[in-house]
């Protein structure tokens, strides 16, 4: 998916809030904003909204010297997901379809994210998402793909989501090969992320190498792109992930949450709905 011009703006909100995070040095901050300001009249305008947030967020990280912004945030988002597990494991269980179950919930975990919106009731989200119809829906298709496949390429996206992708990656009772970021971008899933959340526990907790907030393959290691050609069921969590992905011909089954215009429209979907589909089918 390529970037708008809709996303310009929220690219200089995430500069900000960002920025405030790490300093209160209003000087240090005008010359991120301006710095950011001339790299975005830079970069070619038919690249994807995760290759311009890869500098953002470099320029951010020079400036201030804080490789990880949201290193607190991600642990407390870890923490309270944590909490929460026991509880979604029991209603994943007594439920009449536990995968399809397990599904809304990864995907509900998908609103802890900091690139989009930095404000989200968890608990609302689940109790709506539990309930919500898909605006796209390629469960069956997707059913159908997890019996056929040897294994699972499963893309992560946030951490504290992390502890939500358990609950499925339990209930696929497949390998599973779990890709998180190479280093600290916004609030996305890292390795050590993925150890506090439980992860190794149940899958192979791998880097694609890229630290993008999306899986861009021109920046992923020749490892993980060997492991991804041969995989024959892929799950991509997220925006970003969809972002990088979207135009992709693997077998990827998209789980996010639409939660921009700009994604919701490539999308062909409101704003808000909740999201399983199939690459080639959008």
């Amino acid at each position: 998916m390529r970037a708008s011009l809709d996303c310009y703006p929220c690219f200089f909100i995430q500069t900000l809030r960002t920025a405030r995070m790490v300093t209160s040095d209003e000087k240090t901050i005008l010359q991120i904003l301006h710095e950011v300001s001339t790299t975005l009249q830079q970069i070619p305008f038919n690249v994807t909204p995760p290759e311009i947030g890869r500098e953002v967020y470099r320029i951010i990280s020079r400036r201030t010297g804080v490789e990880d912004p949201y290193k607190e945030v991600k642990d407390r988002c870890i923490r309270e997901a944590l909490s929460l597990y026991p509880e979604l494991k029991r209603s994943v269980e007594s439920s009449e379809d536990r995968l399809m179950t397990a599904i809304r919930l990864a995907i509900a975990g998908n609103v802890i994210d900091f690139g989009t919106d930095s404000s989200f009731d968890l608990e609302q989200e689940l109790e709506t998402i539990l309930s919500q119809d898909f605006a796209v829906d390629d469960s069956q298709e997707f059913r159908e793909a997890l019996k056929q496949a040897r294994n699972v390429l499963y893309l992560a996206d946030n951490a504290g989501e992390t502890v939500f992708d358990r609950l499925l990656i339990e209930e696929m009772d497949k390998p599973v090969i779990y890709v998180v970021r190479e280093k600290p971008i916004i609030n996305d899933a890292t390795r050590e992320d993925a150890l506090l959340s439980g992860l190794d526990k149940v899958s192979e907790i791998t880097s694609s190498g890229c630290d993008t907030p999306g899986t861009i393959l021109k920046f992923c290691s020749d490892e993980f792109l060997e492991t991804y050609r041969s995989a024959n069921l892929i799950i991509s969590k997220g925006q970003g992930n969809y972002e990088a992905l979207s135009d992709e011909k693997r077998p990827i089954f998209f789980l996010l949450k639409a939660k921009c215009q700009v994604v919701a429209r490539d999308l062909g979907v409101e704003n808000g709905s909740i999201i399983l589909a199939k690459t080639g089918k959008l």
